[in-house]
């Protein structure tokens, strides 16, 4: 089950609602939860959860002790919005940071005022990176306390460890921008530093090559591809778990054969998949696991579904991202279905 923000954490905090909702969907082999803040200026949207205080240890022990007893691996997905946020949506006394100070076009919601421009991120000084590393490290060490099976970094979607990769977003002089080797420093340092922590069987990446969510400016093709492939070998050195690939009809082949060669342990492909797609992605070889989320989202049995070859709920829209049970966990089960008939 591929990550997805939900928005439940009511005051940043896991709770029952929460527990209640993976342990639903853990037919699944392996969940990647919602996107966790390591720190409390990453908290970039309203109702993320986040693992960096001992309330939200606490609340994330219910989730992770119902996914376990219903048989599933979990791992946590820590994710630092960095400039793709707002300032209401962080702690009081918090702002808003990134590589630089360039402010992403577009708005945010807000729950005390609606949709906002995004704030303009401070730049994070020499002191700020540190920080940033040691509070992920922090959170993972937190998550494995907590009861995680390992931590996947969220370098995707145009958040703050694909804002690194960026040179259009990255404009920093020092040995955190500039070449490829400097702008991919930031997201190693943090896989080294975790796979030390809590080991590296126990680390995954996930990326979104030649993505441009989250104002994701485009840059150059020869450097987008050299950039990945740069990643995965050291990535690969380090000997992480997994890496995570958002797919997108952007990515060249040449690119997914360079990410594939130069990473010798699992590689994880979600984005639109079917049941059938997936099947012929995993007996290709291209992909080792495949991932689902939006089946997931409405469909708590996907798995019994897809053995069954049953259709599949519809997403409510509507309350994707809304507090609350409502399109969250009263999606029905194919028993339950059956009752209604």
């Amino acid at each position: 089950m591929a990550p997805m923000t939900r928005s439940r954490a009511l005051n940043n905090l896991p709770n029952e609602l929460m527990a209640t909702y993976y342990r639903q969907r853990s037919g699944a082999g392996l969940i990647v939860t919602e996107g966790t803040s390591p720190s409390p200026e990453g908290l970039g949207y309203p109702r993320i959860p986040g693992i960096f205080s001992e309330a939200q240890v606490d609340g994330w022990k219910a989730v992770t002790k119902g996914v376990h007893e219903a048989g599933s691996r979990i791992f946590l997905q820590l994710m630092h919005t960095g400039r793709i946020a707002h300032i209401a949506n962080l702690p009081e006394g918090y702002q808003p940071v990134g590589l630089s100070d360039r402010k992403a076009a577009g708005e945010i919601f807000t729950d005390t005022a609606g949709l906002q421009e995004h704030s303009v991120p401070v730049a994070l000084d020499a002191e700020g990176i540190v920080n940033v590393i040691n509070n992920f490290v922090k959170a993972a060490i937190n998550a494995v306390r907590t009861g995680f099976d390992g931590v996947e970094l969220h370098g995707a979607n145009g958040y703050l460890l694909e804002q690194s990769l960026n040179p259009h977003v990255n404009t920093r002089t020092d040995n955190y921008g500039g070449s490829i080797e400097n702008r991919s420093r930031l997201t190693l340092e943090i896989a080294e530093k975790i796979a030390s922590a809590i080991g590296r069987e126990k680390v995954g990446l996930r990326i979104s090559p030649y993505s441009t969510l989250s104002d994701m400016p485009a840059y150059d093709e020869a450097d987008v591809h050299q950039t990945y492939a740069y990643l995965s070998g050291e990535l690969n050195r380090l000997g992480i778990a997994y890496i995570h690939i958002s797919d997108n009809p952007s990515i060249p082949q040449k690119t997914h054969q360079s990410i594939r060669s130069a990473f010798s342990n699992t590689l994880i492909y979600c984005n639109g998949l079917t049941a059938q797609t997936a099947e012929a992605k995993l007996q290709a070889g291209s992909a080792d696991l495949v991932a689902f989320a939006r089946s997931f989202l409405s469909n708590p049995d996907f798995m019994r579904r897809i053995e069954k070859n049953a259709p599949l709920n519809e997403v409510d829209y509507r309350t994707l991202y809304t507090p609350g049970a409502q399109g969250y966990t009263d999606y029905p089960v194919l028993d339950e279905l059956a009752q209604l008939v």
